[in-house]
């Protein structure tokens, strides 16, 4: 017997070391098909099961039914969409454990984007974000296997491995003159999925980091603001989440609007004609906020950024998000097996959809530095024309020399003073210039607090 799951992912993406879960990729609508008649199903049930019986007695290996039943489920519901999937239980198992924030593998999740194994993002800290895959790469080589052709679930199983086994993966980027290779060493994923840090010269600005929507998701957002509670802006990094739990997504945005439907979801049934709304208590709609997204931004990402840019309770910075906006639901079968069947899709505030459109962002920045202050010689300063008033010019320096070299010791000695746990929790003025979509981001938040300043 088959029952829905309560779990229902916000996602699109698949982590390289997971069976058929988080899968990327835009399933485009297709033309209604007329119902089967009682006597096409009854054709069809026969024709099914009379290239089954040639299988197992003509196939030049021997051959099973069972084998022969989850190999057919598996190319069924490949070929519905890039979402659904049957899972087998070692299949079912991994999606269990990934949804709790620990797994094992790359750390990579990728989509299938126009025909193409597309990775969306590395996550954070894993062992593909530290050999250098970015979003983007297009994957043409799993060790030597060519991917052309391949399915998702093929691609997630020779990822796979055992930890600290290596593999390599042949990419092509954007840019870049030819396709590179990058050796990745296989590890035990563990998420932390948000991280909280404040500005080195703006400690009343909290930067929050959210890496992907795991079940620890809201509670973490809660516990980062609590700790900083003298927040005067939040800016909310949502670049490279995949994606995750729906619940999670609706809880966050739901920290910061106190009304309203927040994402509406819309399928072939009722019963999945659903809306999600914000509830009042314990609400912030005071907090200035911005949000930064970009193409690996899926699906849950682009649920909270979408909403929150409808509900105009944030400014959206970055570059569109990827455009996962499809609803799949886990329905086990028996107590091992499970489908992944795309049953819905997602719907903004506004009425707006997401799927293969994305969210734009109010802003557009690319991702880039932004050259420091200090850059700035080619620019002239009044000291640098002739006949300045360079008599009292150099009674000012000379005062100003005393005291900036007082200042400098000062702020070399106390950033040499900090412990790595400290650096992490801080992000420094040169991080920032090197950061454009950070570095605007938080110029406008400087802005909304200005702007905000007064109101009741």
């Amino acid at each position: 017997m088959i029952k829905k799951s309560k779990k229902i992912m916000a996602t699109g993406l698949i982590s390289t070391l997971t069976a058929a879960y988080l899968v990327g990729g835009f399933a485009q609508a297709k033309d209604a098909t007329p119902q089967s008649t009682a006597k096409e199903k009854l054709e069809a049930y026969i024709k099914f099961t009379q290239i089954l019986n040639v299988i197992e007695k003509e196939y030049v290996d021997e051959t099973n039914t069972t084998e022969l039943i989850n190999k057919a489920l598996k190319g069924l519901m490949t070929n519905l969409d890039s979402h659904s999937a049957f899972m087998n239980t070692k299949e079912f198992k991994d999606l269990n454990v990934q949804t709790k924030g620990e797994f094992g593998g790359l750390g990579i999740s990728v989509g299938m984007k126009e025909g193409a194994l597309t990775v969306i993002a590395p996550l954070e800290g894993t062992p593909a974000m530290k050999a250098g895959i970015k979003a983007g790469d297009i994957i043409l080589k799993i060790d030597n296997k060519a991917t052309i052709g391949m399915t998702i679930d093929e691609a997630v199983k020779l990822m796979r491995g055992k930890p600290k086994t290596d593999i390599v993966l042949t990419v092509v980027r954007k840019h870049a003159a030819k396709p590179l290779k990058i050796k990745i060493t296989r590890d035990i994923i563990k998420i932390q999925s948000v991280y909280a840090k404040t500005l080195e010269k703006e400690k009343n600005l909290l930067y929050i980091y959210v890496t992907s929507f795991d079940q620890k998701v809201v509670e973490s957002m809660k516990k980062a603001i609590k700790e900083h509670n003298d927040t005067k802006g939040i800016i909310l990094d949502l670049r490279n989440n995949p994606g995750g739990l729906l619940d999670q997504a609706v809880g966050l945005v739901d920290m910061f609007v106190d009304h309203g439907v927040i994402v509406s979801q819309k399928g072939r049934t009722k019963l999945e004609n659903v809306e999600y709304k914000a509830t009042k208590p314990h609400t912030d709609t005071n907090t200035p906020m911005v949000v930064l997204v970009n193409g690996g931004s899926a699906s849950a990402s682009e649920i909270v950024s979408g909403a929150l840019q409808d509900f105009n309770r944030s400014i959206i910075v970055g570059e569109k998000t990827f455009g996962k906006g499809s609803v799949q639901v886990v329905m086990p079968i028996g107590d091992n097996e499970a489908l992944k069947l795309t049953v819905a899709r997602y719907y903004l505030p506004s009425g707006r959809t997401i799927q293969a459109k994305g969210v734009t962002p109010d802003i557009i920045v690319h991702a880039g530095k932004i050259p420091n202050k200090e850059e700035d010689s080619l620019y002239l300063k009044e000291r640098d024309l002739k006949k300045h008033l360079e008599v009292e010019l150099a009674k000012i320096d000379a005062n100003a020399t005393k005291k900036s070299i007082r200042v400098d010791i000062n702020a070399t000695d106390s950033n040499s003073t900090l412990s790595a746990d400290q650096n992490k929790t801080v992000i420094t003025e040169d991080q920032l210039y090197k950061d454009a979509q950070l570095k605007i981001g938080v110029d406008i938040l400087k802005a909304l607090i200005i702007t905000n300043k007064g109101k009741k």
